[in-house]
């Protein structure tokens, strides 16, 4: 430090000390005379302010003089206003007249004459008690009796909490609606329910919660449990989130063993009755025993329900009546309860007891076949006609039918009446009177008549339509009879009403719906016939369309009608008659949020499916329903016997034992592929042959030599000839008519030969 810095800080100590013993004596002198002087008042101003200057500026550090800056000590007039002005000063009055003493506030006196500084409004510092009402938390304390008290000042604290996902919602709701369920049993309100929420993604765990919740609970519970994945299958549930459900439960199994002392056995159950049900597929159970553990509960359940349920003798009907049967009803055995309580009806006659009987079957939803059993029986028994509307007139008074069922039945009944007349020859005429008759009793809406069609006479379709209909179902009863592609070819053919072709899809998948899986894979088998041969895509589109706008109809008289229609259009897509594209055209043309909707987004998800070729090919049950690598590979084997001496004969009757008419153009394919390789064109002779016998058509024959021509470049890297062997073979093939007209137009020229490479 050097001594001009010392010497500084030395003068500014006594400068303060001397201000301070002026402030003193004019304390003195103001409260022993009671007033001061002009000049007096003017002096200690100054010196007051220069005192709080001194008291509020840090020393000078030694290390760092500031010589530029100005003398804290100001006597002139106008120096700036300090922190004492004149609100800061306090006048003491003493007791007597108001003095002119001066007390500055934030400075104070202690015993011992120092002055000290303390904190603001005088609160705090050393020797002092403190504020009045000082507490160490927050002084403003808010009073609720206050008439000013506003909520919005109090304290408040911020909570937090879980953010709920769309499947944490799920399962909160799908508890109630499986519990309500249970209670009422009312099958049709728990699909309503289900399907409100949406979130079909999450299906599978409602398959899950549902027989977890069954398991601990009686047999009649189990039973309703069973019965409602069989009634949601397919129309509610899809099959994917059905297997995926009871796949979680065998995950699962372990932890509801710890609570369930049987739940292996019941799990085990309830799987052996979801096969029997037609819900589960049977192979489930072979892919579920490669993805359990060994050690696993999940693969003990899967082992008891094979050994112990369905590997039994007349297994179906023991896990059937396993839990007593009593809730499980058949679309079947509801139908034949009907008809057998209307013909008790119409001999006893009995309308109390018959709508007692109809009450009790306990399926409101399905009461529109009590409408159309019962108007057939009055076709088929005249003289219970009256006995049979008397019934449903007041089935419909007493609310036990309702309107729109009621109008279901009739509208089902006039659909189906051309197939009726063929063991009712009058059931045209006679259902004519019926709908006008049930209008004026007033237990049949009027607006029937706007969506029938009907204006009081039937047969106001087109009269060709009808007959094309009557001839269509007639064709197809003898295809499935024959097998025999070419003759319904040219029975359809010689209808001549190819505006008709969607018509005849509808009747031939709707025909073959309701029947066995040979007949369903005829189906398939017919259609890539047809639109090879006659039957354009716009044909097909149109006709699906048809077939999905009437799918809830179709519904009611087949159980797994939207399941067996995704089917149907995937395996469209599969054998190359639709693309994908066509699936959204399909779509487009159909109501939003219909049943018909729902059934492309299954189509779509089944051919998303890993190996979907193989599984859809095969969907119903095998037949020709070959995997698409098995029929290339039997189509190579048969081709090199007959290249290695074989006769053409035997090589035609393999192609045709093949059963895929319409895979016939991958024979096309490898038989010129192979006449390139081995420089033999004996080939094209097995081809003529076929094309002579109508075996390969032309479109299958076009279609094997554009697949050629689309690989060519490909076919080039093993065969360097490609080019010049391929454009011969098209000459051939046109010189004899193998080939349409329009091969080859509008793509460009043929690929030029390519040149070996040395």
């Amino acid at each position: 430090m050097n001594n001009t810095s010392l010497s500084d800080m030395l003068r500014k100590d006594s400068l303060f000390d001397s201000l301070q013993c002026s402030l003193s004596l004019f304390s003195v002198m103001a409260s022993n005379e009671g007033f001061l002087t002009g000049e007096q008042r003017e002096m200690l101003k100054i010196a007051s302010q220069n005192a709080e200057i001194l008291s509020s500026s840090p020393k000078s550090s030694p290390k760092s003089p500031s010589p530029k800056a100005p003398s804290p000590i100001s006597s002139s007039p106008k120096s700036p206003p300090s922190l004492l002005s004149e609100h800061h000063i306090r006048v003491a009055t003493g007791g007597k007249a108001p003095t002119v003493g001066f007390a500055v506030r934030h400075v104070r006196r202690t015993h011992s004459g120092k002055f000290i500084r303390v904190k603001k409004d005088g609160a705090g510092g050393k020797g002092t008690w403190g504020k009045l009402l000082d507490t160490d938390g927050d002084s403003r304390r808010l009073d609720r009796n206050d008439p000013n008290y506003d909520s919005g000042e109090e304290p408040y604290e911020l909570v937090g909490t879980a953010v709920s996902t769309p499947f944490d919602d799920f399962k909160k709701a799908v508890v109630s609606i499986i519990e309500e369920y249970f209670s009422t049993s009312d099958v049709e309100m728990t699909a309503s329910d289900l399907r409100d929420l949406g979130s079909f993604e999450f299906h599978h765990y409602f398959v899950k919660k549902l027989v977890s919740m069954a398991l601990d609970k009686h047999d009649k519970e189990k039973e309703m449990a069973s019965v409602l994945l069989s009634a949601l299958y397919a129309d509610v549930i899809s099959s994917d989130q059905i297997s995926q459900g009871f796949f979680l439960l065998l995950e699962s199994a372990d932890d509801l063993a710890l609570d369930i002392v049987d739940a292996v056995d019941v799990l085990a159950l309830f799987i052996a009755r979801a096969v029997v049900d037609d819900i589960l597929p049977p192979a489930f159970i072979t892919k579920a025993k490669k993805l359990l553990p060994d050690s696993s509960k999940g693969l003990e359940v899967i082992q008891t329900a094979e050994k112990s349920y369905l590997s039994a003798p007349h297994h179906a009907e023991l896990v059937e009546q396993r839990w007593g049967g009593t809730i499980h009803v058949t679309v079947k055995e509801v139908k034949k309860k009907i008809t057998d309580l209307l013909r008790e009806y119409v001999e006893s006659g009995d309308r109390m007891e018959a709508c007692r009987c109809i009450r009790e079957l306990g399926v409101s939803f399905f009461h529109h076949e009590v409408v159309k059993r019962a108007l057939i029986l009055a076709m088929e028994i005249r003289s219970a006609e009256p006995l049979i509307l008397n019934l449903l007139k007041e089935a419909a008074e007493e609310g036990l039918i309702s309107s729109s069922q009621m109008a279901k039945g009739f509208g089902r009944l006039e659909e189906s009446l051309e197939d009726l007349s063929l063991d009712i020859p009058t059931a045209k005429a006679t259902f004519q009177p019926f709908v006008p008759k049930a209008i004026q009793e007033g237990w049949l809406d009027a607006s029937f008549l706007k969506s029938s069609g009907t204006d009081g006479e039937l047969g106001d379709e087109d009269v060709k339509m009808r007959r094309f209909k009557e001839e269509a179902v007639t064709i197809i009863h003898e295809y499935f009879l024959s097998d025999d592609i070419p003759e319904l070819i040219r029975s359809l053919e010689e209808l001549a009403a190819p505006e008709f072709n969607p018509v005849f899809l509808k009747k031939l998948i709707t025909l073959a719906m309701d029947r066995k899986n040979r007949e369903k894979e005829m189906a398939s088998v017919l259609l890539s016939a047809l639109h090879i041969e006659i039957f354009s895509t716009d044909d097909i589109v149109n006709g699906f369309v048809m077939l999905l706008e009437f799918a809830e109809d179709t519904a009611l008289d087949i159980l797994d009608a939207s399941n067996e229609l995704a089917l149907f259009l995937a395996r469209a897509v599969i054998d190359d008659i639709l693309v994908p594209l066509n699936l959204e055209e399909i779509s487009s043309k159909l109501p939003p949020n219909c049943s018909g909707s729902e059934t492309v987004h299954m189509a779509r998800s089944l051919l998303a499916a890993r190996h979907a070729g193989e599984r859809i090919l095969r969907c119903w049950g095998g037949g020709t329903g070959w995997a698409v690598e098995d029929a290339k590979d039997k189509v190579t084997k048969l081709l090199e016997e007959y290249e290695s001496g074989g006769v053409v004969d035997e090589a035609c009757q393999c192609i045709r034992d093949l059963g895929m008419p319409f895979f016939n153009h991958e024979v096309v394919k490898k038989a010129l592929v192979m006449a390139m390789e081995k420089k033999n064109d004996v080939m094209l002779d097995l081809l003529q042959e076929c094309f002579g016998e109508g075996l390969i058509t032309i479109n299958q024959m076009t279609k094997g030599f554009a697949r050629i021509r689309d690989n060519l470049d490909d076919l080039a890297l093993d065969i360097p000839n490609a080019g010049e062997k391929f454009m011969f073979y098209v000459e051939h093939a046109r010189k004899n008519g193998w080939l349409l007209p329009t091969f080859g137009s509008g793509i460009g020229p043929l690929p030029l030969p390519l040149a070996a490479t040395p």
